[in-house]
């Protein structure tokens, strides 16, 4: 383990992270909250913080290793949510106590989207301006950002990029060199966030809306700068911008950078994971549509619009609300939280365990049950075209039966802190998804909580982030041995 490389490093992620304080800071004085001085203040801790511990061991030139990467991403996404949530410990409004403050910042750049905060109309444009960034920034990571810039610094990012990637395959490359292809991710991050926010303010809503509300949507994350989220706005235009934005940003953005590339649609199509995913999006709403009419719960299009807004924000585990889902008729709040398990592709910024585990699980499970009838059959799991490795296959297995046995630690860890089943349940399965609401005492937010209970979904919020194996691998004596 190279600790100094890996404290150069990490110096060098915080005092990068330290300027994202600025903004907000901007949005301040041109809004003139008087809420500037927090941001400034902890731009300056941040900073020298960052500085302190690059200082030291900044002539260190070691080449990362695989164990390495995994340890800092681990800190730094550790380390950025605790230095994140000084601004909202030091604002007088909403004036959060360490653990809220903490809860929201990790919510924020986890991408998750649960919040501990009421009266969210009120609060200062600076502050709620960051909120909404550190979503953005958490979407695609700030550590794939910095991929592109710290080859100019000395250091090898392929370890980084791999420890961050979501999803079971983590060696392709969308171009031969890591930093093309932090660059070319980023590229297409920032033209949808562009387009999203442009989207947004032609149906009708402020510069300040569209900007924030693209920031959580392209993001996957949730935050709004309403109590209502996007019911605020009762526009069908705006709803349909943020069903098409939610639908593309849980797609593999690999494909969009093929589409890019080759100027063509048809890799969309010919992904089996894409396929599934909007196979799933189209039955769930169906189904809902249906239920809602025939309960009479909405009527005619408002039964499809409702249905398939919330279809879509819940299953993408954005968290983007138009309805109180939760108090839907029979089945459907349990269903549309159970969609959320499956979540967006692999190599987008949605949650979840990501529809192509989900995808080879079936597949998995269609090819024992043949084997049932024909025991000497040879029946390779395809994707496609391809035939998917047994490692592969296996290793989907274990990481479902780790998410499994995680989800269950947890459940029993917050139900021993005093909380009611459907409470528990939903608030560990919505933090380790990301997806953020939830049923019970959290359909609307976290904020009636006990401390121990949000500090637990605290860690249930990285675990998910970080999907599961990134972070727990730092607990086994193996990854310590030399």
């Amino acid at each position: 383990m190279h600790f100094r490389v890996i404290l150069r490093i990490l110096g060098i992620l915080m005092m990068l992270f330290s300027f994202s304080m600025l903004p907000p800071a901007a949005v301040s004085l041109i809004y003139a909250d008087g809420n500037s001085l927090p941001f400034l203040i902890a731009f300056g801790i941040t900073l020298v913080t960052g500085f302190i511990t690059w200082l030291p061991v900044n002539r260190v030139r070691q080449d990362l290793r695989t164990r390495d990467g995994f340890l800092i991403t681990v800190l730094f996404w550790t380390v950025l949510g605790l230095f994140g949530s000084i601004p909202l410990i030091l604002s007088a409004m909403p004036h959060l106590s360490v653990v809220d403050a903490v809860f929201e910042s990790v919510s924020g750049l986890t991408t998750t989207g649960a919040t501990v905060m009421t009266g969210i109309d009120q609060l200062p444009k600076s502050i709620l301006w960051y909120r909404q960034q550190l979503q953005w920034f958490g979407g695609m990571g700030i550590i794939v950002l910095a991929v592109a810039i710290l080859p100019m610094l000395g250091i090898g990012g392929m370890q980084l990029y791999r420890a961050e990637t979501p999803g079971p395959v983590k060696d392709s490359k969308l171009t031969p060199r890591i930093t093309e292809t932090a660059k070319a991710l980023w590229y297409i991050y920032l033209s949808l966030t562009i387009a999203c926010a442009l989207s947004y303010w032609l149906a009708g809503m402020t510069p300040f809306d569209a900007i924030c509300h693209s920031f959580s949507t392209v993001a996957i994350g949730g935050f709004s700068t309403h109590d209502a989220s996007m019911g605020y706005f009762n526009s069908p235009m705006i709803e349909a911008i943020a069903i098409f934005f939610m639908v593309i940003s849980a797609v593999n953005f690999a494909l969009h950078f093929s589409a890019w590339k080759h100027r063509s649609l048809r890799h969309y199509w010919y992904d089996p994971e894409f396929r599934f995913y909007l196979s799933i999006l189209i039955s769930i709403t169906a189904f809902c549509t249906l239920v809602l009419q025939l309960t009479e719960t909405f009527t005619g299009l408002e039964a499809l619009r409702n249905a398939l807004f919330q279809v879509v924000s819940i299953a993408t585990t954005t968290g983007f609300a138009t309805a109180d889902f939760a108090h839907w008729p029979t089945m459907l709040p349990f269903l549309l939280f159970i969609a959320a398990f499956a979540g967006g592709c692999a190599g987008s910024t949605g949650g979840g365990m990501k529809v192509i585990r989900v995808l080879i699980i079936l597949k998995q499970g269609m090819r024992e049950v043949t084997r049932l009838l024909h025991p000497s059959a040879i029946i390779p799991i395809k994707l496609g075209n391809r035939s998917i490795p047994d490692r592969v296959a296996e290793a989907v297995w274990g990481f479902f039966s780790v998410y499994l046995i995680v989800f269950v630690i947890m459940l029993i860890a917050l139900l021993g802190t005093g909380l009611d089943q459907v409470t528990a349940w939903t608030a560990v399965g919505a933090t380790l998804n990301n997806l953020g609401p939830g049923l019970g005492d959290v359909a609307a937010n976290y904020g009636g909580l006990n401390d121990t209970a949000k500090w637990i979904l605290c860690f249930s919020m990285l675990l998910g982030r970080l999907e599961v194996f990134t972070l727990l691998v730092l607990f086994t004596p193996a990854f310590w041995r030399r």
